[in-house]
């Protein structure tokens, strides 16, 4: 599983131009998952997402989690994380989940974010989207389970 995360100050996603979701400071977290992924993905996620000490303290240091500022998280559904571009020009996605794996796990990602007690907005998994942030920073990390649960080939 895989997590594109973006510090931000606002942002918000788009269906059919009908805001789905808004948040001021926060994360804004593409997620995603793998066709192997399970339980354990998440929950490493889940805990390095809200552990991340990416927000600046008074001293203008890295020192503080999106639990220590009280952020929210936009959540959305993100498939193209998984884009294989070594040959051609089209990418391949073989590796992303089918629906039928990757949208429990997000439906999961979103119950167990929840359940930590951060206010959650989420886009519509599947839906063509229009997501809008302001990068604060910039900060941009990639995040991917498979760092703490390689898989063996």
């Amino acid at each position: 599983m895989r997590a594109l995360i973006q510090r931000t100050t606002k942002a918000d996603v788009k269906v059919d131009g009908e805001v789905l979701g808004e948040i001021g400071t926060g994360l804004v977290v593409l997620l995603g998952v793998k066709h192997d992924d399970e339980a354990k993905d998440l929950d490493y996620l889940i805990d390095k997402i809200c552990g991340l000490r990416i927000f600046t303290d008074s001293e203008g240091k890295f020192n503080d989690s999106l639990e220590d500022v009280g952020g929210s998280l936009l959540i959305i559904s993100q498939f193209t994380l998984y884009a294989d571009t070594r040959k051609g020009r089209r990418p391949g996605f073989t590796e992303s989940a089918r629906p039928e794996i990757a949208i429990p796990l997000y439906e999961a990602f979103i119950a167990k974010m929840k359940e930590r007690g951060i206010e959650v907005q989420c886009g519509k998994f599947g839906a063509d989207m229009k997501v809008s942030l302001l990068n604060d920073g910039p900060v941009t990390i990639m995040l991917d389970s498979e760092d703490k649960f390689p898989r063996e080939v």
